[in-house]
């Protein structure tokens, strides 16, 4: 099975791949996942809420906006000292990416954004690729965070641009793409993806993964969330998202973003190992885990350490070490910083046997 970088996908395209029987497209999304990644490698991820609460926002799905009663109380920027600890944890737990949130609307060029450069230094010179989810950015503040030896920027466009304007009346969609177009004036990576169970439509879910495909190159990284459902939210009663959907979002990303890493993300804890399994072969091969068995905050669970060991042990998996990604130049920039460095650079990858090889 083979796969070629598009970045033209019409939407009668996608909605034929994404409409294709469940495990024929499985099987499709498998074999292309073979010929550009390690199946048996699984990157894993830290998150830590540097800054928690307070967020002007509005996005109807978060835990953070200060418009909703969540329980989620504000916390000032995290020091330091602390988030190295925590890094530090993970990295001996075989995390290789720890991303760093704060719920801000934008950037602002202050004291506490050279406090967070200097967490993005600290991370990275422990020899761990550091991913950070800032809000938006502008193009000098993304050099700073590239010069500071950030590795990825996160900012999800979380659905198509006509659903985007029914949950967030706080920003437009052209906002979030201006955003990752400063991004890309940089050699940090892209992540950048969406969420499911919104109350979107299918085609919406096509159209996220058509305004990725189309930036040029592809999102390095593409996020698929399942909705955390978070009690005072506009969204706490929504549909639960059928673990169908969620098999079939993954295969399909991975068939149009081949070179990716598609990230089983937020929503994770709803499937058991089974229904992972199956992602996992569909294409993600990126997750998050955490020592307090919560993402950025307590309302949205993420499983522990200990529990994706025990998944990945059971499934012949390894998990990812920092600055191994073959697909990525960034990779070769930083692999020879930190405690952890690595000579590895851009290099075919072929399976074991020999029987798929692609040049990434």
């Amino acid at each position: 099975m083979t796969a070629e970088l598009r970045h033209d996908w019409t939407l009668p395209q996608l909605r034929a791949l994404h409409d294709t029987p469940l495990l024929d497209l499985v099987f499709r999304a498998a074999g292309v996942h073979r010929q550009f990644h390690d199946p048996r490698e699984m990157q894993v991820s830290k998150l830590i809420s540097i800054k928690t609460g307070a967020c002007p926002e509005d996005c109807s799905y978060c835990a953070q906006s200060s418009r909703y009663s969540t329980g989620v109380g504000a916390e000032r920027l995290m020091d330091q000292g602390k988030v190295v600890e925590i890094a530090a944890r993970a990295k001996a737990a075989g995390v290789s990416r720890v991303c760093l949130g704060a719920a801000w609307r934008s950037v602002k060029d202050n004291d506490q954004f050279d406090r967070v450069l200097g967490m993005v230094r600290g991370v990275t010179d422990m020899g761990l690729e550091v991913c950070c989810t800032l809000g938006m950015l502008t193009e000098s503040q993304a050099k700073k965070l590239e010069d500071a030896g950030l590795y990825a920027y996160n900012h999800n466009v979380d659905s198509s641009a006509e659903f985007y304007e029914t949950i967030i009346t706080t920003r437009t969609y052209a906002d979030r793409l201006d955003t990752l177009a400063n991004v890309r004036k940089t050699n940090v990576t892209m992540c950048s993806g969406g969420i499911i169970g919104l109350g979107e439509t299918v085609d919406d879910r096509l159209k996220m993964l058509q305004t990725l495909s189309a930036i040029r190159p592809h999102p390095e990284s593409v996020p698929i969330n399942i909705l955390s459902k978070v009690e005072g939210t506009p969204m706490a009663a929504n549909a639960d998202v059928p673990v169908w959907d969620v098999i079939r979002m993954i295969a399909t990303t991975r068939l149009v973003m081949p070179k990716s890493d598609v990230r089983l993300t937020a929503g994770r804890v709803t499937l058991d190992e089974s229904a992972q399994a199956m992602c996992f072969l569909a294409g993600a091969n990126s997750i998050f885990s955490s020592e307090t068995e919560f993402m950025l905050t307590k309302a949205v669970p993420s499983p522990s350490y200990d529990a994706d060991k025990v998944l990945l042990d059971a499934l012949g998996m390894t998990m990812r070490a920092p600055f191994t990604n073959h697909h990525s130049t960034r990779a070769a920039e930083l692999s020879g910083r930190g405690a952890a460095a690595t000579d590895e650079v851009e290099v075919p990858f072929c399976d074991r046997k020999g029987a798929v090889c692609a040049v990434g």
